[in-house]
């Protein structure tokens, strides 16, 4: 029978730690303490990528600003042409995981960002500020936080990731 939980370094948890509460924290903090509005809700599943799964493909620098630029793109064009209804946004979910296969930038919270720019009211405007902006602000504690971990590459570099110990796999 499996353990009910995973042995994980406490350098991994760590590193995942500072790297979500400094970018989902920061994105906050900016959006209700400084009254800068920049926390969109798929950036929790950002997070989830950018601090934990950080050696999927779906995780690196490329993908998390691609991807979000390329759905919030779609999603106000979305909502421009259609307004807010429900093939708006069908249309902006479907357009934006193509668009996003196509240019490699595939990542899975874009899907989420491409809603909530429709259900938001976003214009282009709105693929800057909040969603570029934001998606820059968990970028750069990605590359500080899993600096961490000695177990971590992140951009993800294959060739130089440091096997975790027998004991954690």
């Amino acid at each position: 029978m499996k353990p009910l939980f995973k042995k994980v370094p406490p350098i991994e948890l760590l590193s995942s730690a500072v790297g979500i509460g400094g970018g989902i924290g920061s994105v906050a903090f900016l959006t209700y303490v400084l009254h800068c509005p920049l926390l969109i809700a798929s950036f929790g599943a950002s997070a989830v990528l950018l601090y934990a799964a950080t050696s999927s493909p779906l995780a690196q620098p490329r993908n998390l600003i691609g991807g979000h630029a390329v759905a919030a793109l779609v999603g106000a064009t979305c909502y421009l042409t259609m307004g807010e209804t429900w093939y708006a946004i069908t249309v902006a979910v479907v357009a934006a995981i193509l668009l996003m296969m196509v240019t490699d930038t595939l990542h899975p919270p874009g899907g989420a960002t491409a809603i909530v720019t429709v259900l938001q009211h976003g214009n282009y405007l709105f693929v800057l500020f909040p969603v570029l902006a934001g998606a820059l602000i968990l970028l750069l504690f990605a590359l500080l936080a899993n600096r961490i971990s000695p177990y971590r590459s992140y951009p993800h570099h294959a060739d130089k990731v440091k096997k975790l110990p027998a004991q954690y796999r």
